[in-house]
């Protein structure tokens, strides 16, 4: 059975896409199985319809109004380079409110349903891949696996925007009596779990760089260096489910090729811009492009 497992990155999911593209159209990939944290939780049923130029045009049009119903961000660009900062007036009336989450992503959730049909739900539901998302259960501080399989139409596209909620920057969502947030926290490369699910062959799309090239500059305000600290945690989560993952792999037998960027792609994933993630798409196109074509390479020889 083969898999395809893309981690989370907000944004740079982008750059997954490139990767799955040339993988399915250029390599005539076939996927069994396909499982997906947050970013990669929104690719996946696309991916498995093989909708590559729809999914493509969705990644490269969005942007933070079609995530964000209170935004969180401010996003300035001085001299070409880009800067994040507080909005200071969205995070008040969120405390105002007494909301517990810096912004909230309800548009996100319609923004899904309105790209995702009932009726490709029901195609994909009836066909033999298997499509499957990862959440995390706050209230219970454990990951959940949900598959297209065990949902109706409106429940599977809530826990697709459940499993993209980066909380507490995004909304925190409360189903079936316990509290739910991104995926990542708990599983942001899910290779294991498609170990478990039957998977002998998988390709990982991982959206960071396999060894950290320079320094990262650390957030001059709170509210940067909180961004920062997360992003600092769930490398840690990444790192930890790569070696879980090699390890179960490696005990079973399974072949895993891994897809990782080249560069880093961005210092704050929440932040949509839609002219990076159309050239993100295309590098990550060409960047598996390469890879296979080294791989071919050192076969031959």
């Amino acid at each position: 059975m083969k898999a395809l497992v893309i981690s989370g990155g907000g944004s740079k999911g982008a750059f997954a896409g490139g990767v799955a593209q040339y993988l399915m159209q250029e390599k005539g990939c076939e996927y069994d199985l396909l499982l997906g944290t947050s970013t990669g939780s929104l690719l996946i049923p696309h991916l498995a319809l093989g909708n590559v130029d729809k999914i493509h045009r969705i990644y490269t049009n969005v942007n933070m109004a079609r995530i964000f119903n209170i935004n969180p961000f401010r996003v300035k660009i001085k001299d070409g380079v880009e800067t994040v900062r507080i909005n200071h007036f969205n995070v008040l009336i969120q405390f105002i409110k007494g909301r517990r989450t810096f912004g909230e992503s309800k548009k996100l959730r319609k923004y899904i349903k309105k790209n995702f049909t009932l009726s490709e739900f029901n195609q994909l539901k009836s066909s033999h891949r298997n499509i499957v998302v990862t959440v995390t259960n706050l209230s219970k501080n454990e990951v959940e696996y949900k598959c297209i399989r065990d949902f109706e139409y409106d429940e599977f596209c809530d826990w697709i925007w459940i499993s993209c909620n980066y909380i507490p920057f995004m909304s925190l969502v409360e189903k079936n009596g316990c509290e739910y947030g991104d995926g990542g926290f708990s599983s942001l490369v899910p290779i294991s779990e498609a170990i478990e699910r039957g998977a002998t062959e998988i390709d990982v799309v991982i959206l960071e760089t396999e060894t950290l090239t320079a320094p990262i500059p650390i957030g001059k305000n709170p509210f940067s260096l909180m961004i920062d600290l997360f992003r600092t945690l769930l490398d840690q989560v990444e790192k930890h489910d790569i070696i879980i993952g090699k390890l179960a792999a490696n005990h079973k037998n399974v072949k895993l090729n891994l897809y990782y960027t080249p560069t880093q792609l961005t210092s704050n994933a929440l932040v949509f811009n839609k002219e990076n993630m159309k050239k993100w798409w295309e590098q990550g196109f060409e960047y598996a492009k390469n890879k296979s074509e080294d791989m071919s390479d050192v076969k031959k020889v």
